[in-house]
């Protein structure tokens, strides 16, 4: 006797769906992964920006891995280059409509990287936790969602 909700078929179809939905994640960390790409787009998201603006931004990317980056996000439709014939050439990025659905994410992924901070910096020896106390906290303090692999 089969446990009910437990057939073959829907079995199969279930987890054709999760199948699915694991390679679109994938797919979108491919698109947006790497160390610089989420962080354009995060600087992209308050408006346009001309390239050496988004140099300025980023002081860590050099000339070359940024035009990639951006080169790339363009490809995937995510950013859209805008090139003004005039001397000096102008060309300004912003995102497309397609990647402004990616802005919640993107913030949300900055304000979890805030707080993880934040908790690392209160687990080590030293550090201070939101309300200035010093000192080592303990991994039963923070929250099962938040505790950090040994």
């Amino acid at each position: 006797m089969k446990a009910q909700g437990n057939t073959g078929s829907s079995g199969e179809a279930g987890d054709l769906k999760q199948e699915e939905g694991i390679h679109s994640l994938q797919r979108t960390l491919e698109v947006i992964g790497g160390k610089w790409k989420g962080v354009l787009l995060y600087h992209l998201i308050s408006g346009t920006k001309r390239f050496n603006e988004l140099r300025r931004l980023c002081p860590g990317i050099t000339q070359r891995m940024l035009a990639m980056q951006l080169r790339e996000l363009e490809r995937d439709g995510l950013v859209h280059r805008e090139a003004y014939h005039q001397v000096p050439q102008r060309v300004e990025y912003s995102l497309t409509e397609w990647a402004r659905g990616l802005e919640t994410g993107i913030l949300s992924i900055k304000h979890w990287g805030e707080e993880y901070r934040e908790l690392l910096a209160r687990l080590e020896p030293g550090g201070t936790d939101t309300d200035g106390r010093s000192g080592k906290g303990s991994m039963e303090e923070t929250p099962r969602s938040t505790n950090i692999p040994e």
